[in-house]
């Protein structure tokens, strides 16, 4: 108990000064606990539950979601469930809406409301790995006592957003343990296993909204990998990934507007009307030309015009 009432001290102490380490990220989310959703570090409760009702719907609004994250839950559990982790995939509400746990772990766990149907907002529950990395917008690790409430201090949860295909805040995936023997490098190393895995759920989400479409990498330095476009057979641009979208600086207006992926990748300067008609009739009849394996003839054919007429073509637009 005393153990609780200096955490609520130490809580109360940081959050009233003014110096430049009371700025932090975690001291602010202690300030919006307490001025915004009037909650007090000493106070004992569990996370708000949803009705079964709720939860089903939250479910239902969200089954694409669980479907294009439900495989890299399976793949992270494997790797850390066995050192007494708890995983969650919550909603942008941060609602819980899939778990995976050890089950010699599940009373733990349940115990602390890291179940399905629970809710891990900073309103709900004050600081914790979920509420403040959706409220931040960015990946968090909270360190036992670094979360609000006194009852939180044995916990140590770290959680990446996973944004939707228009690079939104959709959901959150986190990793929680109990273990005393974690230290923070043990968690930076589970920190780095969330945050990979909730770019591969990103990315999931991205190819599921955009099927059928063709997907370009973008050079965009140490973060490439999650940089994509998703490009139709015009070679228009129909959607990009938060990082990509921040790597060529496009936004929902452009590319409504139509951009073709050549020039959202500024690999040339954009053609004046003649020398782009020029441009997509040598694409096409490359392309021709690729699919025979260069036999003139059956490409001719193909394309609905006689051998002759693609030799004065190719020799216009300088094929050889």
């Amino acid at each position: 108990m005393h153990e609780f009432t200096a955490h609520a001290d130490h809580v109360y102490t940081w959050a009233q000064q003014n110096s430049a380490a009371a700025s932090s990220p975690i001291v602010a989310s202690w300030r919006r606990c307490m001025d915004k959703h009037q909650l007090t570090p000493e106070e004992k409760r569990a996370p708000l539950r949803l009705t079964e009702q709720e939860f089903r719907l939250a479910r239902q609004q969200s089954e694409q979601l669980i479907r294009d994250a439900n495989d890299e839950l399976d793949k992270l559990f494997l790797t850390v469930g066995k050192a007494g982790c708890c995983l969650l995939l919550t909603c942008r509400e941060g609602v819980a809406l899939e778990r995976r746990g050890a089950s010699a772990d599940d009373k733990e766990f349940n115990d602390l409301g890291l179940w399905t149907g629970s809710v891990w907002t900073e309103a709900s529950i004050g600081t914790n790995g979920i509420g403040t990395a959706l409220a931040d917008e960015r990946s968090v690790s909270i360190f036992r006592d670094q979360h609000f409430l006194s009852s939180n201090i044995k916990l140590s949860c770290t959680t990446a957003p996973i944004r939707d295909h228009r690079g939104q805040l959709a959901a959150a995936l986190d990793i929680s343990t109990c273990r005393d023997d974690v230290n923070e490098m043990t968690l930076s190393i589970l920190a780095q296993a969330v945050r990979d895995a909730a770019m591969r759920i990103e990315l999931n989400i991205f190819r599921s909204a955009f099927a059928g479409s063709r997907f370009l990498m973008v050079p965009s330095g140490t973060n490439s990998a999650a940089a994509l476009l998703a490009v139709d057979r015009h070679d228009l641009v129909l959607g990009a990934t938060r990082a990509a979208r921040l790597a060529l600086k496009l936004d929902d207006r452009r590319i409504a507007a139509g951009i073709p992926a050549a020039d959202a990748l500024q690999e040339s300067r954009p053609a004046d009307g003649e020398e782009a008609l020029m441009d997509a009739e040598r694409a096409a009849l490359l392309r021709a030309l690729t699919r025979t394996n260069g036999n003139v003839s059956q490409a001719a054919a193909n394309l609905g015009m006689s051998r002759a007429t693609l030799h004065r073509k190719m020799k216009r637009l300088n094929l050889h």
